[in-house]
């Protein structure tokens, strides 16, 4: 998935907080990513577009390359 995100410039959005971290630790060792969020399960849907949303209008996405943020901030 960080590949195909990467290879697309796309910020991956995922609830895998388990393992994900872990794997974009390992992934940006050798490659860039346009960056991970991490939005718990437990999340309220329209809490998280409404997040996802004010990211995109208040930041530019490269501002994002190479973090992995967990939502809501």
């Amino acid at each position: 998935m960080l590949a195909l995100a990467a290879q697309e410039n796309r910020i991956l959005v995922t609830h895998d907080r388990r393992t994900m971290p872990r794997h974009f630790a390992d992934y940006i060792l050798h490659h860039s990513s346009p960056g991970v969020f991490i939005i718990s399960q437990n999340v309220n849907v329209r809490v998280a577009i409404e997040e996802l949303l004010f990211i995109r209008t208040a930041s530019e996405s490269e501002e994002w390359r190479n973090l992995i943020v967990e939502i809501p901030l």
